[in-house]
């Protein structure tokens, strides 16, 4: 089968907003009292970030190098993170309702920022147009296999428990026990409320994605804000969704709207089978962040704080150059090229505790990681706030409200991430060349970036050194043989004289502690 993924992604630098964090327009009336924007942020507070907010901020998001976003949910929903959908059709009025987002992906769209959106088509909220339909008619709705009722419990052999609170969420002894249910098959919440809920949360009602009904329900609001102007769709965990015919009309049907839309996954691990070209195009590369962040952070990280988090704990140890370089030419080689040139490489999201908080909140961890995301194949991806050194540990303390106060600002790290990004829509070999590591020692590795012609010209050498000692960091590259190599300007650095690749493609980079060189042919 042959890959087709979008091209534009393999240029894109993207952004992530939490919207209800991000920034809050005057243009946005609100409908009562919000939780201070400078307080820190609760599971259920809001503090009235909007989608016209985001539209006013696009001049400091370009001049950072973002030229596409991705925000979570922004549909009608009773939760500040919206995963809880209750209208699919509608942008939450919170967020300035269908014209905020026209206006965002107008204004973006006159930037040459694309937007995509995100999906959740696994399960809604329980103020859900259909379901809450089949709570007042039970059986007789005829939206009652849009779900999964057990269906005991739709004929009044017990009662249904939408809002169960904790003292009653057991068998009552006077209840008849459902039929059929185990919970050892995850069926829980069917026994505990007469539907199944994702991860067992009342609010959390699980579609019916079998269901013909359901699944064209669900394709047409994806059609529909394509249509609208989005650029793509975020899908949140597909991975519960078991039917690969699924996710192949999805596709299908998207592409049909819009051949260029970005289809990516939130799936936390490797995921060959579905990216064979039949269903996404990338997924979240949680993988990539896992090594990045033991490298780049080293004996700074919080193994507390990594430990505890339901995907990272075991997954994140300290690497030197030489295991972190085998682990990315792993990675790297796992998917088809043109795959891997548009995995989505994050640092941290808001499901996971800030790439901050997990290094220890130690600076040059950070920017050594951006400078990877920048300069490693796949689109880069900042978290909202990273940049200006946003701190948080696991939801809800990742979800903090942007700083808007400069005065409180990391300025290094946002000097950082501007000249990485610069540098990475400077030199097109950090988005579409080849990749090989060709050099480690201690915790120090290179790696080129070929030209995008196959040749040495226009090609890039990376060297990053994540030690706490200067290094003279050996590389084998044949590409660019005879070549004088001179930096790519990022902030901080010590100025360093050319270096020359020797006749036989050898060359020895010294590199200062916790820092990192990108160099090209004079």
């Amino acid at each position: 089968m042959t890959i087709d993924t979008p091209d534009w992604v393999r240029d894109a630098v993207f952004y992530q907003i939490f919207p209800d964090r991000f920034a809050a327009s005057s243009r946005v009336p609100k409908p009562g009292p919000l939780e201070p924007w400078d307080a820190p942020p609760t599971n259920h507070g809001f503090k009235g970030g909007d989608l016209l907010g985001i539209a006013e901020r696009l001049p400091y998001l370009a001049d950072l190098g973002v030229n596409a976003l991705y925000m979570t949910p922004v549909f009608a929903s009773a939760s500040n993170h919206r995963y809880h959908t209750y209208d699919y059709l509608t942008v939450d009025p919170l967020l300035g309702g269908d014209a905020a987002l026209r206006e965002l992906i107008d204004s973006a769209h006159a930037r040459g920022i694309r937007v995509v959106l995100d999906g959740v088509f696994n399960h809604t909220g329980r103020g859900f147009w259909a379901f809450h339909h089949v709570l007042e008619n039970g059986a007789g709705s005829p939206y009652v296999d849009w779900f999964q009722f057990h269906p005991e419990a739709l004929a009044g052999r017990r009662p249904f428990r939408p809002y169960p609170w904790a003292t009653d969420v057991d068998d009552a002894p006077d209840e008849p026990a459902l039929h059929g249910v185990d919970d050892a098959k995850g069926d829980e919440s069917i026994r505990r409320l007469g539907y199944r809920a994702w991860w067992g949360l009342p609010a959390l009602p699980k579609l019916n994605t079998s269901n013909p009904e359901v699944r064209e329900y669900l394709f047409g609001v994806a059609e529909h804000w394509l249509r609208f102007g989005i650029d793509g769709w975020r899908l949140d965990v597909p991975t519960e969704i078991r039917d690969e015919a699924f996710w192949q009309e999805f596709r299908r049907r998207c592409r049909a709207v819009n051949p260029d839309a970005y289809i990516v996954g939130e799936i936390w691990h490797e995921a060959p089978a579905w990216l064979a070209g039949d269903r996404f195009d990338a997924v979240m590369n949680y993988p990539l962040a896992q090594a990045i962040r033991g490298f780049a952070a080293q004996g700074h990280l919080d193994h507390g704080v990594v430990g505890a988090h339901h995907e990272y704990g075991g997954r994140v140890h300290r690497r030197d150059g030489a295991t972190f370089g085998i682990e990315l030419e792993r990675l790297m080689q796992l998917y088809d090229p043109a795959i891997t040139a548009v995995q989505l490489n994050l640092l941290g999201s808001h499901d996971s505790p800030r790439y901050r908080t997990m290094a220890g909140n130690d600076r040059a961890a950070y920017h050594l990681a951006v400078l990877l995301q920048a300069t490693l194949p796949g689109a880069p991806c900042t978290y909202y706030g990273d940049e200006v050194g946003l701190t948080g540990d696991n939801d809800p303390w990742c979800r903090g409200a942007f700083p808007w106060d400069e005065a409180a600002w990391d300025r290094a790290g946002l000097a950082w991430t501007r000249a990485a990004y610069a540098a990475r829509h400077r030199l097109p070999a950090l988005r579409r060349g080849t990749f090989a590591v060709v050099g480690a020692v201690g915790d120090a590795i290179a790696f080129l970036r070929g030209g995008p012609d196959g040749t040495g010209d226009g090609a890039a050498l990376v060297v990053v050194n994540a030690g706490d000692a200067r290094v003279d960091v050996p590389a084998f590259a044949p590409a660019l043989a005879g070549r004088t190599l001179v930096d790519v300007s990022l902030p901080d650095t010590v100025a360093a004289p050319p270096v020359v690749v020797e006749a036989d493609g050898r060359v020895s980079v010294p590199v200062e502690a916790r820092t990192g060189r990108i160099l090209v042919g004079a």
